[in-house]
C-alpha cells in the first residue's frame, strides 16, 4: 500500500476504527443476534478476517503476517475484556474463530493476487480521470 503524502500514520485509520468498533460492541451487555446456534462465530470469523487484512495493508509484503498475529492477539484481549462485562463470557471458540478468520483472510491477501488487487482498486477522482483519458 502506498504511503499517504500527508501523514505516514494515515494507513492505520481503518484498522483503528475497526478496533474501536469491536471494543464498543464487545462492551455491550446484550448482543442482538439471531437464535441460530454459533452464528456469532461467523461474525467473529469475518470481522477479525477484515481486521487482519486492514493490519496487513499497513505493512510491507515481508511483514503481512503481522496482520494475522495482531488480529489474533486482539481477539484474546477482546475475550478477556468481555469477562468483566455483565452478561458476557469468555469463549475459547470465539478466539479460535477470530484467529482462523484472520489467518484465512491474510493468507488470501498475501498469496492470491486477484483477491489483493480487487481490494486495492482505487475509487475516486483520480481513478475517474485516468479512465476518462483512456477513452479519448
Amino acid at each position: 500500500m502506498a504511503e499517504s503524502p500527508y501523514n505516514p500514520f494515515s494507513r492505520w485509520i481503518w484498522p483503528i476504527m475497526l478496533v474501536v468498533t469491536i471494543f464498543n460492541a464487545s462492551g455491550q451487555s446484550e448482543v442482538a443476534a439471531p437464535g441460530i446456534i454459533n452464528i456469532d462465530k461467523i461474525g467473529h470469523f469475518g470481522v477479525f478476517g477484515l481486521l487482519g487484512i486492514l493490519i496487513a495493508r499497513t505493512q510491507s509484503r515481508r511483514r503481512w503476517w503481522l496482520g494475522f498475529v495482531l488480529a489474533s492477539l486482539y481477539g484474546i484481549c477482546d475475550e478477556w475484556r468481555q469477562s468483566f462485562t455483565p452478561g458476557r463470557s469468555v469463549e475459547f471458540a470465539d478466539w479460535v474463530a477470530d484467529t482462523l478468520g484472520a489467518a484465512l483472510a491474510v493468507t488470501l491477501y498475501s498469496r492470491w493476487s486477484f483477491f489483493r488487487e480487487t481490494l486495492e482498486i482505487k475509487i475516486g477522482p483520480s481513478r475517474v480521470r485516468s479512465v476518462a483519458k483512456a477513452d479519448e
